[in-house]
């Protein structure tokens, strides 16, 4: 299925200030130079923040995490959970339509959603506040007919409580997720059969929907205050855990090996040439200009791996022309690389052949696409 940025566009994204935080604390989770690990948690909490992912969003992640924009519309287009057009104000309904819920009653759900928001999918409602779509299996069968609404399943529905159930949500209503016809959980309908001891002393709900309920956590926009803020991961001392160098774990000593053995290892390690250990290159910094020559600066993004926003980096550092990045040596590329988000990019995306090439007035691959096409690379 094609799936498509909306052709209405907000003027630009921005995570709440909490929400900012949160975030800042996700990538830190991942080792350094990983950080585009983060992306699909990040594009959640915007999702989850603004009910959809939009054009300005997906450009502010990337921005985050350093990536090119095309390569987080690539996980935003090809990740069914993302929405990429408006949703309804107070909730996005996804109806289950696989076996279980359609033979349990989906097609009822289906058509409560036609006649309360809207008749067809991705509408918004009259009132703005609801968007619909029917979806593939969620993996609630036992629970079947469900839908989906925000992070929350509601399961066991019926056409009347689920018609109430959005008229409760669009009147603020906090509404409980989880079974509507008083299961506790999964359990079979007609009640425990065994493990009967386990039935006493438990919540009003399920330990999960219990919590929800008691902190009133309902389909609302995540704004990032509900909840504090958790990184077990970062010390006291704001260290990253496992970022600095450990001592290694002492290993058990191993059992003797047999002598032939031993003799036939040591005559393949003596065959084996020595691993050349890498040569730490010092820095040195380039020569840089405060200013383009003439007021005319290159394109710099017609280097692959540059675009607009290291285009700007390597600006602000004082490169303007390419045959500034063409002379560069081993220790003024040190220099640069350290100033970077990503260490080994210039490297590994080649800028200094690629450079040589343009200041001769020749042209590369990636150039004559990138004029061609309007792409950039980041």
């Amino acid at each position: 299925m094609l799936r498509r940025l909306h052709s209405e566009q907000p003027a630009s994204f921005a995570f709440t200030p909490d929400n900012q935080t949160w975030a800042e604390a996700q990538v830190t989770k991942y080792p350094e130079g990983r950080q585009a690990s983060a992306v699909i948690p990040l594009l959640w909490r915007a999702q989850e923040q603004e009910g959809w992912v939009s054009k300005p969003a997906i450009e502010y992640i990337a921005d985050m995490l350093g990536m090119a924009y095309i390569r987080v519309l690539e996980v935003a287009s090809f990740y069914f959970m993302f929405q990429l057009q408006p949703t309804g104000s107070v909730a996005h309904v996804q109806i289950c339509g696989t076996t279980s819920c359609m033979i349990c009653g989906a097609e009822d759900l289906i058509a409560v959603c036609k006649e309360k928001i809207a008749p067809k999918p991705y509408t918004l409602s009259e009132d703005g506040k609801f968007t619909w779509e029917e979806v593939e299996c969620l993996g609630a069968c036992t629970n079947a007919p469900m839908a989906q609404i925000g992070k929350d399943y509601y399961e066991d529905l019926t056409a009347e409580g689920f018609a109430q159930m959005l008229d409760d949500l669009a009147a603020g209503k906090l509404v409980a997720p989880g079974p509507q016809n008083g299961r506790y959980a999964a359990e079979p309908k007609s009640g425990l059969t065994s493990l009967t001891e386990y039935d006493s002393g438990k919540t009003q709900y399920n330990a999960s929907v219990q919590l929800q309920m008691d902190v009133k956590d309902g389909v609302k926009r995540i704004q990032g205050d509900e909840v504090p803020l958790l990184t077990p991961w970062v010390g006291k001392d704001g260290v990253v855990a496992g970022r600095a160098a450990a001592a290694p774990t002492p290993k058990a000593p191993e059992a003797p090996k047999p002598a032939v053995k031993q003799a036939a290892e040591a005559k393949k390690a003596a065959a084996k040439p020595e691993p050349k250990a890498e040569a730490s290159v010092a820095e040195k910094e380039p020569e840089t200009l405060k200013a383009a020559r003439d007021g005319k600066a290159d394109d710099l993004k017609l280097l692959k791996g540059v675009g607009p926003k290291l285009e700007e980096t390597l600006n602000e550092l004082g490169f303007f022309h390419f045959d500034q990045v063409a002379a560069w040596t081993d220790a003024e590329v040190a220099w640069v690389d350290s100033r970077l988000k990503f260490k080994g990019r210039i490297e590994r995306d080649g800028w200094i052949e690629q450079a040589k090439k343009l200041a001769a007035g020749e042209e590369t691959e990636f150039a004559k696409k990138a004029k061609k096409d309007g792409i950039y690379d980041d």
